[in-house]
């Protein structure tokens, strides 16, 4: 039992390294690949992109993998692909190998998310299935700090390569600067093969899903699966349980219950009732639904766009650079210690108790932190006609110093920090950009033709031709004037006001981790009947990638057009919504076997 569960555990590490790692090593792999390589500005986005594009590719496929070769084998494989993609990325020389390897690591990460979840579900006891959901979810958050641990190591190697070579002449310094950042971005990616081999080598000792077995007519083997794990009285009844979740229901009770029944009939029977019934027949629709409802609600509280984009809250918030950094570690930390304390209360107090506890303080979270920044918001000064007046036909730039100050209308003598948010656009192509006046290297706010009108791409060529293109013309921005759509001016928030919105963020990512960030694993495993459960996890997964992605896709321009109350108060309602899903649609499950949770939902259909 614990190494079953160690093993899944370091699925939930890789997937959380999946994720995170990429953050550390991006500073460096665009500051050095960009110029040995020539990467433009979009092939480096599609390097960041292409892990969530393997997992939305291979969530589609995962659940009729996980059935062709069991879950076993389906986890030595995401194993595999996670440790081929190491050295892949690592020794790349050029863009098409770096692409391919995140995009290996992406396909790992889709089938880690829906095969350890459902091996898990399958395999273990009803009484240790919430511990094992949330060990998953620990490991998983240890990964990001881990991720995040990793890149911090690198920075502090580059910092001290850096400082070293100031002594050097202007080309050994340049030359030596550029190593040191070459070799952390690629030493970021080596420092992630030990765990994709430790659970490579793992998934292959572990025993076959005695469900999926079971579903095959292979009895025996089902029967010594369930022994590894449990005592052999409990084995034989759980056994008889899912004979008969699997046995057509025409068929005798006899033929439902005999365990010692012959190879060749429990197959014919497993056969057959794994054809019986599509995966929205009505029997199935409300667990599959309530399933998929719960998934779409746990990205739209916001939470991976939180995680991502916290500096950048912190900052607008009232923080400085430096303490919003740490606030970033701080809040990851936070989240691992929150699971531990999932871990120890999912199978006491239940999946529905936790996720309306859950949910509760992040509405709670959420709600405060957009009324710190609709009062922080509501002193914005509306300059967007001074602006629009200094633009010329394709650009503007300018630098927030005194005199620019002085001309938008503030009182750059107080001394006080202000903060300039624009939102232009060239046609139908948009983009948001914010600076402070207390920034020390004070950049200048430069909007031009060619860091907003993004080119084109086969993928719109395409869409264009079938008159179903989501992706803006290029065409169409290349002779669209600058129009400045949004320009406010505002006094940077008091540090006191950065510290009430941080510790908004941390009952945020408390009540997430304590919550939904367990609860979500067991909603996706529990609640789906044997029959559908692989191909329902996949599309249950691949919804939840997909609010993730638009939520994450929509952020930035949201907040730089209405402020990020605004973002923060949608969020609030998405989560109310959870909320009262969790409260009055969600059973409880604690303590119960998937065929009981079956045949609850079964009673309810007929």
């Amino acid at each position: 039992m614990g190494f079953l569960l160690f093993i899944a555990g370091m699925g939930g590490l890789l997937y959380g390294i999946d994720v995170g790692i990429i953050a550390g090593a991006l500073p460096y792999l665009e500051s050095t690949a960009s110029v040995a390589w020539h990467l433009s500005a979009q092939q480096l986005s599609f390097i960041v992109a292409a892990v969530l594009l393997g997992s939305v590719l291979s969530s589609l496929f995962a659940g009729a993998l996980a059935d062709w070769i069991g879950r076993r084998w389906a986890m030595v494989l995401s194993g595999v692909l996670f440790t081929l993609s190491i050295p892949l990325i690592a020794l790349a020389d050029g863009y098409v190998p770096l692409l391919l390897g995140r995009l290996l690591q992406g396909v790992s990460g889709g089938l880690i998310g829906v095969v350890v979840p459902l091996y898990l579900a399958e395999c273990l006891h009803a009484r240790q299935r919430g511990r094992g959901a949330a060990l998953f979810q620990l490991l998983l958050t240890i990964g990001l700090v881990a991720a995040a641990v990793i890149g911090l190591m690198q920075a502090n190697a580059v910092e001290a390569a850096t400082a070293a070579a100031q002594q050097l002449g202007e080309t050994e310094r340049t030359a030596a600067v550029f190593a040191a950042k070459d070799h952390a971005w690629r030493s970021i990616f080596w420092w992630c093969l030990t765990p994709g081999l430790v659970f490579s080598v793992g998934a292959l000792l572990l025993a076959e899903s005695p469900r999926w077995l079971a579903r095959r007519g292979q009895i025996e083997e089902a029967r010594t699966a369930l022994l590894r794990t449990r005592p052999a009285d409990e084995a034989e009844a759980e056994l008889r349980e899912i004979q008969q979740a699997l046995t057509p229901a025409h068929s005798t009770a006899a033929g439902a219950t005999d365990a010692t029944a012959s190879h060749g009939a429990a197959a014919s029977r497993a056969n057959a009732a794994t054809g019986a019934d599509p995966l929205l027949s009505r029997r199935y629709m409300l667990p599959f639904l309530l399933a998929c409802l719960i998934l779409a609600l746990n990205q739209a509280t916001g939470i991976n766009s939180v995680l991502a984009y916290v500096v950048n809250i912190l900052n607008q918030a009232g923080l400085p650079g430096s303490t919003a950094n740490a606030g970033d570690v701080v809040l990851k930390i936070l989240n691992a210690l929150m699971t531990i304390v999932a871990v120890a209360l999912v199978d006491r107090k239940g999946r529905k108790f936790l996720l309306m506890l859950g949910t509760g303080g992040i509405v709670t979270a959420l709600l405060l932190a957009g009324l710190l920044f609709r009062g922080a918001e509501a002193e914005q000064r509306d300059v967007r006609p001074t602006l629009q007046a200094r633009a010329q036909s394709d650009s503007l730039s300018l630098r927030l110093d005194a005199a620019t100050l002085q001309a938008l209308g503030a009182n750059a003598d107080t001394g006080a920090p202000v903060q300039l948010t624009v939102a232009y656009s060239y046609g139908p192509f948009t983009n948001v950009q914010t600076r402070r006046s207390d920034d020390a290297a004070l950049p200048p706010l430069h909007m031009s033709r060619d860091d907003t009108v993004q080119p084109d791409s086969v993928i719109g060529v395409f869409f264009r031709k079938l008159y179903l293109n989501p992706f803006a013309d290029p065409a169409e921005g290349m002779h669209a004037p600058l129009r400045i759509e949004r320009a406010d001016l505002a006094a940077v928030p008091s540090t006191t006001h950065g510290w009430l919105v941080a510790g908004a963020m941390c009952l945020f990512v408390a009540s997430f981790a304590v919550g939904p960030g367990v609860c979500v694993w067991l909603a996706l495993s529990e609640l789906m009947p044997n029959r559908i459960r692989s191909n329902g996890m996949s599309i249950a997964l691949l919804i939840n990638q997909f609010v993730s992605t638009m939520i994450a896709a929509v952020f930035l321009p949201t907040v730089g057009q209405h402020g990020y109350a605004t973002m923060f108060f949608v969020w609030a309602g998405c989560t109310l919504l959870y909320f009262l899903t969790a409260t009055f649609l969600l059973p409880e499950t604690k303590g119960k076997t998937l065929e009981e949770i079956e045949a609850r939902f079964a009673r309810q259909a007929a």
